[in-house]
């Protein structure tokens, strides 16, 4: 899907994780590169935030989860955007994600996981790149 005006993404911190440092940083990144950054900070769930981004009309979900939670967080988010008619909206996340789980979450439709040491230029670049697209 080709984005026409400001790319615009929903930054969410999903589930009981309480560690939001990450997800702040990216948002500011995002936003000073000229996207259009929604972030719904803290304790949010998969429903709230796929809401969210469809009342936004975003064309990405970033979620940051560190809790440990995110296949169950991750595949919920996807499966609701999928049942809302919103598989457009691509979903990219981050946080602390063992490398035996990245196939799993790409398997599940997540189109991207930055761990601990992506810079926010590789982000902000991803995020152009991508926006709008689905797995």
């Amino acid at each position: 899907m080709a984005t026409s005006g400001p790319i615009r993404v929903v930054v969410a911190k999903p589930g009981l994780d309480g560690h939001d440092r990450g997800a702040k940083v990216v948002a500011r990144a995002l936003r000073d590169a000229g996207i259009e950054v929604i972030y719904t900070g803290l304790h949010q769930t998969p429903e709230q935030i796929v809401e969210t981004a469809i009342q936004e009309d975003a064309d990405a979900v970033g979620l940051s989860v560190l809790s440990g939670a995110h296949m169950t967080l991750f595949a919920r988010v996807v499966a609701l955007l999928r049942e809302r008619d919103a598989a457009d909206i691509t979903v990219f996340g981050g946080g602390i994600i063992p490398e035996a789980d990245m196939p799993e979450l790409e398997k599940l439709g997540v189109a991207k996981v930055f761990t601990p040491g992506a810079t926010t230029g590789e982000i902000v670049t991803w995020v152009r790149e991508h926006a709008g697209t689905t797995v």
